[in-house]
């Protein structure tokens, strides 16, 4: 019982719509309705700016570490692993109650995932996404590179089946979530950053 309860919850802290809150309280501007009107970070970024831009991103992160951490911060020993409670983060963040079933790309919420649970390897996937992002200027194609590399650096470095096994189910879920974006890459057409 205890077990759906969790999932029932990392799903709703999935779900928050960072985005959403953020633009309407401080901006007056619903972020839907610019730019791709997706509410990630990335959208948030070239909508409103570095400083809300970051904003939604850290929050979008902390969904899946919180969700991560949910039998540790109530002390509770269960026979699961939290990065279960992980994935549903994922799942509402892709695909919230509170905002219409439409939400984010999964990518900070997947990295929050491992920030809680393996700190080291997404210190990895940061420096991945930075340095792709550096040399390519596509946010997109940055955070599936990341991806790709962490599943990577997964299956060499750790024996751990149920990490590599949600790895390669997190990667999926961001190649999904970006397959229009793919298609601009190939055409040419997917708008590049300017601050880095």
């Amino acid at each position: 019982m205890i077990i759906a309860i969790l999932i029932v919850v990392s799903y709703l802290i999935g779900s928050i719509p960072s985005g959403l809150i953020i633009g309407k309280t401080f901006y007056g501007v619903d972020i839907r309705q610019h730019g791709s009107g997706n509410l990630g970070g990335t959208n948030t970024f070239r909508t409103l700016g570095k400083k809300a831009g970051f904003a939604v991103t850290i929050s979008d992160i902390l969904k899946g570490t919180v969700a991560t951490l949910l039998p540790m911060l109530f002390a509770l020993d269960l026979d699961v692993n939290p990065l279960i409670f992980g994935v549903f983060a994922v799942i509402g963040h892709m695909y919230p109650i509170f905002a219409g079933f439409k939400g984010g790309k999964a990518v900070a919420t997947s990295a929050g995932i491992l920030l809680g649970h393996e700190p080291l390897l997404f210190l990895f996937i940061i420096l991945i996404f930075f340095i792709t992002l550096y040399f390519s200027k596509y946010v997109s194609l940055s955070s599936m590179a990341a991806g790709f590399a962490g599943l990577i650096y997964s299956l060499v470095l750790w024996d751990d089946k149920l990490l590599i096994a949600i790895l390669a189910l997190l990667t999926i879920f961001v190649v999904y979530r970006h397959r229009a974006n793919i298609k601009r890459i190939a055409n040419k057409t997917e708008p590049k950053v300017k601050w880095i």
